[in-house]
């Protein structure tokens, strides 16, 4: 009898990590440390908008990684960030000449991994 106990309470515990692991790559659930907070609001840049740039980011997973990534970019000097957990990506406006390198440290300094950052076309 106590063996179909812990069989029991075995199969409930793998169904529930399933189900949380399928949500968590989807993007739904919480993950890193995160509680499925908002994202914080769009930074409003000080100056007039030079350009755009699409920064394409691996290892984003819920709200709270596209959180960090968003800060993480919103926090150098002349540049707002959007990110889009869902494309994998960040657009980044700037009102001032932004180095690639210096947007690619400021994502991996949040622990993720820059793919390719390339400038839109006006």
């Amino acid at each position: 009898m106590s063996n179909i106990i812990i069989i029991a309470v075995l199969v409930l515990v793998a169904i529930l990590a399933i189900r949380g692991s399928r949500q968590h790559f989807k993007g739904e659930g919480s993950c890193c440390g995160g509680g499925g907070g908002t994202i914080g609001d769009h930074k409003a840049l000080e100056g007039t908008k030079k350009g755009t740039k699409l920064v394409r980011i691996e290892g984003m997973h819920c709200e709270n990684c596209q959180n960090r990534v968003q800060c993480g970019i919103n926090r150098i000097d002349g540049a707002a960030a959007k990110v889009n957990l869902r494309r994998k990506e960040a657009v980044v406006d700037y009102d001032r000449e932004i180095a690639d390198g210096r947007i690619r440290q400021a994502v991996e300094d949040e622990g993720y991994q820059v793919v390719s950052i390339q400038d839109v076309p006006v």
